[in-house]
């Protein structure tokens, strides 16, 4: 990626190594009676299942966002209509994500696009937020709509950027997650992520007292590593807005000092980076 602090530039990472075959002796060549419930993602790397009583048979709650997403992507109209009468017994309220706010000045589109980041536990993929989604928690951190704030074709282009960053950010946690190819050959997948913005990494504020400046935003990112949860540090950095593909930040994705493992991966890559 071209606006990217944290590339692996050695190419001795081998992200192909992620569809290499496994030797003729591995495990891995020998047939296995299908998983029942086994994810379509991988014919080889799924678990066995474990007891119908153990806690991991229970459905983990998704985030909400993530409710009924696919209606939206599918069939936006239909799934519009569905939530004038998809009232919340709690509060006989509607789903307020796709409802337009009392003060909207324009109406702004229901439709959702489809992520190529894989979510845990599903052989789905998440599912981006849709312009009014994106509007509705704008407003909810408070921010407000000015006439000279905002036009309609203006959230078209937030979203754009929006989705384009994620996918640059999955695309560059893709390239470390090579160094684990031969552990974790499914690859990994998305469990959740939580948004930072105040919350400047060390390295941030390293980078600011040498006279950089400080990223607008900073993501945290887990991931499932084949039954491994490891954390990345997303920080966000203004960059020269690509009005072709919407690239606009530059971002420095790396795994965050949480294991040692996560600390030797650093090492080499910046080992890497010196000698290359």
């Amino acid at each position: 990626m071209g606006a990217s602090l944290s590339t692996p530039a050695a190419p001795s990472v081998r992200a192909e190594a992620m569809m290499t075959a496994p030797p003729q002796g591995c495990p891995m060549h020998k047939e296995a009676p299908p998983v029942k419930g086994a994810s379509k993602r991988s014919p080889f790397c799924v678990p066995p299942s474990p007891p119908s009583e153990c806690p991991m048979h229970k459905a983990v709650p998704g985030p909400a966002h993530q409710d009924r997403a696919y209606d939206f992507v599918e069939c936006p109209m239909k799934a519009a209509e569905g939530t004038k009468s998809d009232i919340d017994p709690s509060n006989m309220m509607p789903p307020p994500n796709q409802v337009p706010a009392p003060d909207q000045p324009f109406a702004l589109p229901l439709a959702r696009e489809e992520s190529s980041i894989p979510r845990h536990d599903t052989d789905k993929k998440w599912v981006y937020p849709s312009e009014q989604m994106f509007w509705n928690a704008m407003l909810r951190k408070g921010w407000r709509w000015r006439e000279d704030d905002l036009g309609q074709k203006d959230m078209t282009n937030i979203i754009k950027i929006h989705n384009t960053n994620n996918e640059q950010a999955w695309q560059e946690i893709l390239k470390w997650e090579a160094l684990h190819a031969g552990e974790c050959p499914c690859g990994p997948t998305l469990k959740r992520f939580g948004g930072k913005a105040k919350e400047f990494s060390p390295r941030a504020r390293f980078r600011h007292w040498m006279g950089y400046e400080l990223p607008f935003d900073r993501h945290d990112w887990i991931i499932d590593r084949c039954g491994k949860e490891v954390r990345y540090v997303i920080d966000y950095y203004d960059g020269e807005i690509n009005k072709e593909n919407y690239q606009f930040s530059i971002l420095d994705v790396r795994p965050a000092y949480d294991s040692l493992g996560a600390v030797w991966d650093r090492m080499k890559v910046t080992w890497w980076r010196w000698t290359s």
